[in-house]
């Protein structure tokens, strides 16, 4: 009967340990889940805000373009806005931005 208990006891001791490891073991996996949904957000924020943001500055009006460019002009423009959104949400260095800002310009 001792070589039972002893046995038994062994099982509970060993099944304790066990069960605290894997407790903590949860707890930081779910604090570490927790730390990158709580970055994801702040990183979605700040996309957000920049997109927020761009439209309330008014794009400056281009001169008056003569009568047969006014397609190619605002083909431009559009360009233009879309490049400007790539720099926005970080897609497009400054460099970048500045090279092909002066491609379609021409």
């Amino acid at each position: 009967m001792p070589g039972l208990l002893r046995g038994v006891a062994r099982t509970a001791v060993i099944s304790g340990t066990a069960t605290a490891v894997s407790n903590r073991v949860s707890r930081r996996q779910a604090g570490r889940w927790a730390q990158q949904d709580a970055e994801m957000q702040e990183r979605e924020r700040a996309q957000a805000g920049m997109q927020a943001a761009a439209p309330a500055q008014p794009a400056p009006s281009p001169a008056a373009p003569p009568p047969g460019a006014a397609d190619d002009m605002g083909q431009k423009i559009e360009q233009l806005k879309q490049l400007g959104e790539l720099k926005a949400q970080g897609v497009l260095t400054d460099e970048e931005f500045e090279v092909q800002k002066r491609r379609i310009i021409g």
